[in-house]
C-alpha cells in the first residue's frame, strides 16, 4: 500500500534520511523501531507532508505523493497521530470529533443560507457518526467533558477517534503507548487490532517492545536514516546487529 524508495532528507549538514527504502503492506500493523535519532519521526513527517524529501519517491496505492501538501495527503487517506496528543483542550470530546470531517457544507456561508436543510441533515449525520466512534473507543461517557480533562491514555484514544472521523485508509501512529497506563494500553491495543480486521493499515513508531510484540508484524528496524532489517518480532530480536548495536542485548533478554 505504501512504498518508500530512496528517500533522503537533510537539515543543514545533518542527513536525517539516507536513501530510506521500505514498504508497508495493506491491512498490516507494521512496527517502526530503532534508537533515538534513527530518522523515524523524520520519515513520518515526510510521509505526511510536513517535510518535502530532498530525493526519492513515496507512492501510496501506486500514486506518487511525495511533495504534496499535508491536507492533500490526508485526502488520499493517510492520517496520523502524534506522540503528544493535539486535541483542542477547550472544546468537548464530542466537539473535537465534529470538527474533523472535511468538506462540511456548513463551513461555507452561502451553503448555510441556500441549503439550510442539507446542512442541518449533514450535521445530524456527522454527530451520529461521532457518537458511534466515541462508543467504539469507549469515550462516549466522556463526550461532554473538555479534552483537557482527559487522562493521557484517554487523550490517545481521542486522537485515534479524531483520525477515524476522516475515513482513513492508513494511520501513522507516533508512539501510541507513551504515557498510557496498562489498563488503557490494553484498550488501545484491542481497538487497533479491531480496526486492522476491518481493513485499516497501520505504521507505528514505538519504543515499548511489549506493545510491538503484541501488535506488529512485520517489524522494521531503522538506524542512521535507513532501514537496517525487517522481519517478525522474533526474527528481529535475534538479529545480532539489532541486539548489539541498536537496542541492546539487556533490553531484549530482561
Amino acid at each position: 500500500m505504501l512504498n518508500i524508495n530512496g528517500v533522503k532528507k537533510s537539515f543543514g549538514g545533518v542527513q536525517a534520511l539516507k536513501g530510506c527504502t521500505l514498504h508497508v503492506g495493506k491491512a498490516t500493523i507494521t512496527g517502526l523501531i530503532g534508537p533515538n535519532g534513527a530518522g523515524k519521526t523524520t520519515l513520518f513527517n515526510v510521509i505526511s507532508g510536513i517535510f518535502k524529501p530532498d530525493e526519492g519517491e513515496i507512492r501510496f496505492k501506486d500514486e506518487r505523493i511525495d511533495g504534496l501538501a499535508t491536507h492533500l495527503i490526508s485526502r488520499k487517506g493517510i492520517l496520523r497521530t502524534f506522540q503528544i496528543p493535539r486535541g483542542l483542550n477547550r472544546m468537548t470530546v464530542l466537539e473535537n470529533l465534529l470538527l474533523y470531517p472535511r468538506d462540511q457544507r456548513g463551513e461555507r456561508l452561502w451553503t448555510n443560507l441556500l441549503q439550510y436543510r442539507k446542512v442541518r441533515g449533514e450535521e445530524r449525520e456527522i454527530r451520529k457518526r461521532a457518537l458511534e466512534v466515541l462508543e467504539f473507543v469507549n469515550l462516549h461517557p466522556l463526550k461532554d467533558a473538555y479534552a483537557m480533562e482527559l487522562s493521557g491514555g484517554q487523550k490517545k484514544l481521542l486522537e485515534l477517534a479524531r483520525v477515524l472521523m476522516a475515513d482513513p485508509k492508513m494511520i501513522l501512529l507516533d508512539e501510541p503507548g507513551a504515557g498510557v497506563n496498562p489498563t488503557l494500553m490494553k484498550e488501545l491495543i484491542k481497538k487497533i487490532l479491531q480496526l486492522q480486521e476491518k481493513g485499516l493499515t497501520f505504521l507505528l513508531i514505538e519504543h515499548d517492545m511489549d506493545l510491538v510484540l503484541k501488535l506488529c508484524n512485520p517489524v522494521i528496524v531503522m538506524t542512521e536514516g535507513q532501514k537496517l532489517t525487517e522481519g517478525t518480532f522474533t526474527e528481529v530480536r535475534r538479529d545480532e546487529r539489532v541486539l548489539e548495536a541498536y537496542l541492546g542485548r539487556r533490553r531484549w533478554d530482561s
